[in-house]
């Protein structure tokens, strides 16, 4: 695969993998053999970059916590000199809503629970999951700073920022990466490309796919598991009207597609690395199919021009709303 840089030095794959779907949001967690084997099936296909987070967790049959972090861990483990960790702290799901606290004394407690359930004495990129209205910039940056003097971490992002708190944490510590949301249903943060231009920081884009809207796979929510613990269940993109609002998007992907002989997600991805040198998108899966198909979206190419046509059409087109659920 292709490879890109975040930051100054951080080389990844061109596409990475976000593994929080193995066992959160996206249904009952799956197998966990399963998964083993699919993370080191990503490895030998060229992925080497792997998302996870503290607050990925899921509840298994026997009721017991599945933790992200403690599966992809274990499974990458024989591979952790060939690959890049990214997890987050700063999180806990309660219930229907996010509470957040990066207190430099959670962070501290977070890291090293992380490192513990990912089998590694450090961690290659360690975000801030969310902001804490409650902490400033300035003291969350500190903390970041300590932990990489201490080896613990070696480069630090923050995830769904604005432009101002991520300037006065850069100040602090360098941030190597943002991680925003960034689709063709959801551009708000083309805003921040001349801030990380100037800056010379890189963004990772979560729900690359919009949570899979965007592979054109999907007509209704029946599709999913009818149940708080899969997100997409209630996502307004996947309902009967949302789909509808979304014809003319989905007919503009299918089109793309057989023009470039390639798929919808294809497309959607390489719409997302065509945009910017230092874009990496996290799409996930619990399917080695899909792995190879999003892989092969750094493959496609799409000239300026249409990139520019595409974006054109998706300023002057009508679409649902779209949820990227508790991240």
């Amino acid at each position: 695969m292709k490879t890109r840089i975040l930051g100054k030095d951080l080389k990844v794959s061109a596409v990475g993998l976000g593994c929080m779907g193995m066992t959160h949001a996206s249904g009952a967690p799956a197998d966990v053999k399963e998964m083993t084997e699919l993370l080191a099936q990503a490895v030998d296909i060229g992925y080497t970059m792997f998302d996870t987070a503290e607050c990925y967790t899921g509840v298994n049959a026997d009721g017991s916590t599945a933790y992200n972090e403690e599966l992809v861990g274990k499974a990458l483990k024989p591979y952790r000199d060939k690959i890049i960790l990214a997890t987050k702290c700063g999180v806990q799901h309660k219930g229907d809503h996010l509470e957040m606290d990066s207190r430099p004394e959670t962070i501290r407690k977070s890291v090293e629970g992380s490192l513990k359930k990912l089998q590694t004495d450090h961690i290659d990129l360690y975000y801030q999951h969310r902001i804490d209205p409650k902490v400033e910039p300035e003291e969350v940056a500190g903390a970041m700073s300590e932990l990489i003097k201490e080896g613990k971490i070696l480069h630090w992002g923050i995830s769904e920022v604005d432009e101002e708190y991520f300037r006065r944490a850069h100040k602090v510590c360098p941030v190597t990466a943002i991680q925003n949301r960034l689709s063709m249903m959801y551009r708000d943060y083309e805003r921040l490309f001349p801030v990380l231009e100037e800056l010379q920081v890189g963004f990772v884009a979560f729900s690359p796919l919009a949570n899979g809207f965007l592979t054109a796979c999907y007509r209704d929510t029946s599709q999913f598991e009818q149940s708080p613990a899969d997100f997409r269940s209630s996502m307004p993109q996947f309902t009967k009207e949302g789909v509808e609002q979304n014809a003319d998007l989905l007919e503009l992907i299918q089109t793309k597609a057989k023009e470039k002989d390639a798929t919808p997600a294809q497309i959607s991805l390489a719409w997302i690395l065509e945009k910017r040198p230092y874009i990496v998108p996290i799409p996930g899966s619990r399917k080695l199919s899909r792995l190879k198909e999003n892989m092969g979206a750094a493959e496609i190419e799409l000239t300026k021009e249409e990139v520019a046509q595409i974006d054109d059409a998706l300023d002057h087109m009508t679409m649902s709303q779209v949820f990227g659920g508790h991240r």
